[in-house]
């Protein structure tokens, strides 16, 4: 047995690890910081999910030129400029980057991560001016969690304690971004988790793999992949304590609460939907109905209109390509039931009932298939006014 305790300051709580960041005048506002670093003091294993766009950004092909199972011990982060679409003088500007850290620190293969605009250049001058005003042996989880924000309106950080049965113990914590372009195929978002726990790189890779499909990969604000979706594990080792089920389950944890935030902060949105497809062919094609359900914009804009018209959700799940009948499928908005073939007209109770469920901030979507036992869940919000103000002013 195992016990899972939530601790306050992200980062800070795992040994081994510095972070915090600095403005050196790509953000505006000065109180908040454009280049941030978490650093380990004696090198880490890394594990890493890419995005799926086939333009991955100039840090992602950085990132990939390094040999397999490297070792690091130092990531760079900046907001503001993507350095995406900038070809190989995108990576020989990190490489010049780096050519500077290490002239004021002794780094091992350090890493780059970039947010913000696509098809700039990095201000090189600007990024390694910070290298003189950041604190590499301090700690200060809240400013990293901030300076990595883009249209986020709340910063996102984590950390747990996992206590174990013998009275060992380890922790693991993370931040993250993300608010807009956000797809089930991990979301435009940044997420670097950092644990002290002795864990193998093998299970590294396998734990972090399942931790993000069943997170980050199952979201959806507005249907659009990122050239620089980056999801980062660093394990120091440090507490020399492991245990792979308990670490499984905070890791599960931590990524799945931080998807969450990413959804309840989707530029503009007000509501969280769960879009859960059962008794399907095959899991594919519950994956398959579920995620065109998060995707689709005339259930998004349902949703923020509260208005309980099934039609949207019956006639995405016909288009999304999957074995379905309009006499074995059924639909409820959490217990009520919206739609059967023996009631396929919304009386006026139900209708009341339903308008009442989608004013609440979370509820849930069930799609019945009834034509096997494939099943999936993604997780939606809906869309407003707001969105299309946010992204038609993204650049000024």
């Amino acid at each position: 047995m195992f016990k899972l305790i939530p601790l306050e300051n992200g980062l800070e709580n795992v040994q081994g690890f510095f972070c915090g960041a600095t403005n050196v005048g790509m953000r505006t506002n000065s109180e908040d910081g454009d280049v941030a670093f978490i650093r380990s003091e004696q090198p880490c294993d890394i594990s890493s999910v890419f995005t799926s766009n086939t333009f991955q950004a100039a840090p992602i092909k950085h990132f990939q030129q390094y040999p397999k199972d490297f070792q690091t011990d130092f990531v760079l982060i900046n907001a503001k400029n993507a350095n995406a679409m900038t070809g190989e003088k995108g990576i020989e500007d990190i490489d010049s980057i780096m050519s500077a850290l290490s002239r004021k620190l002794n780094v091992l293969n350090p890493v780059m991560s970039s947010t913000g605009v696509i098809g700039y250049r990095l201000p090189v001058d600007k990024i390694t001016s910070a290298f003189d005003l950041l604190d590499f042996n301090g700690s200060n989880s809240h400013q990293t969690a901030r300076a990595i924000m883009t249209t986020d309106s709340f910063k996102k950080e984590l950390a747990y304690k996992v206590e174990l049965e013998n009275g060992k113990s380890f922790n693991i914590a993370a931040i993250c971004k993300g608010a807009g372009m956000i797809n089930p195929a991990m979301a435009t978002m940044l997420c670097f988790v950092t644990t002290d726990a002795a864990i193998p790189k093998d299970d590294m890779d396998e734990l972090l793999t399942q931790a993000t499909e069943g997170s980050f990969n199952r979201i959806s604000v507005d249907g659009d992949t990122s050239t620089n979706d980056t999801v980062m594990l660093l394990s120091n080792k440090k507490s020399r304590h492991y245990h792979k089920e308990a670490f499984a389950q905070a890791l599960n944890k931590l990524l799945f609460e931080l998807a969450m935030m990413i959804l309840k902060d989707g530029e503009g949105a007000n509501k969280i939907v769960a879009f859960e497809v059962k008794v399907a062919k095959n899991n594919e094609e519950a994956k398959s109905a579920s995620i065109a359900l998060s995707n689709s914009l005339l259930v998004k804009t349902a949703l923020f209109g509260e208005d309980p018209n099934w039609g949207r959700i019956a006639s995405t799940i016909g288009a999304s390509g999957i074995a379905c009948s309009e006499e074995s499928l059924t639909i409820h908005y959490d217990d009520l039931l919206i739609y059967s073939n023996a009631f396929r007209e919304l009386d006026k109770a139900r209708e009341d009932r339903a308008y009442e469920i989608m004013k609440q901030a979370q509820f849930k979507v069930t799609c019945d298939i009834g034509l096997g036992d494939g099943s999936y869940t993604s997780y939606g919000c809906d869309l407003s006014y707001e969105y299309v103000k946010i992204n038609a002013e993204y650049r000024t």
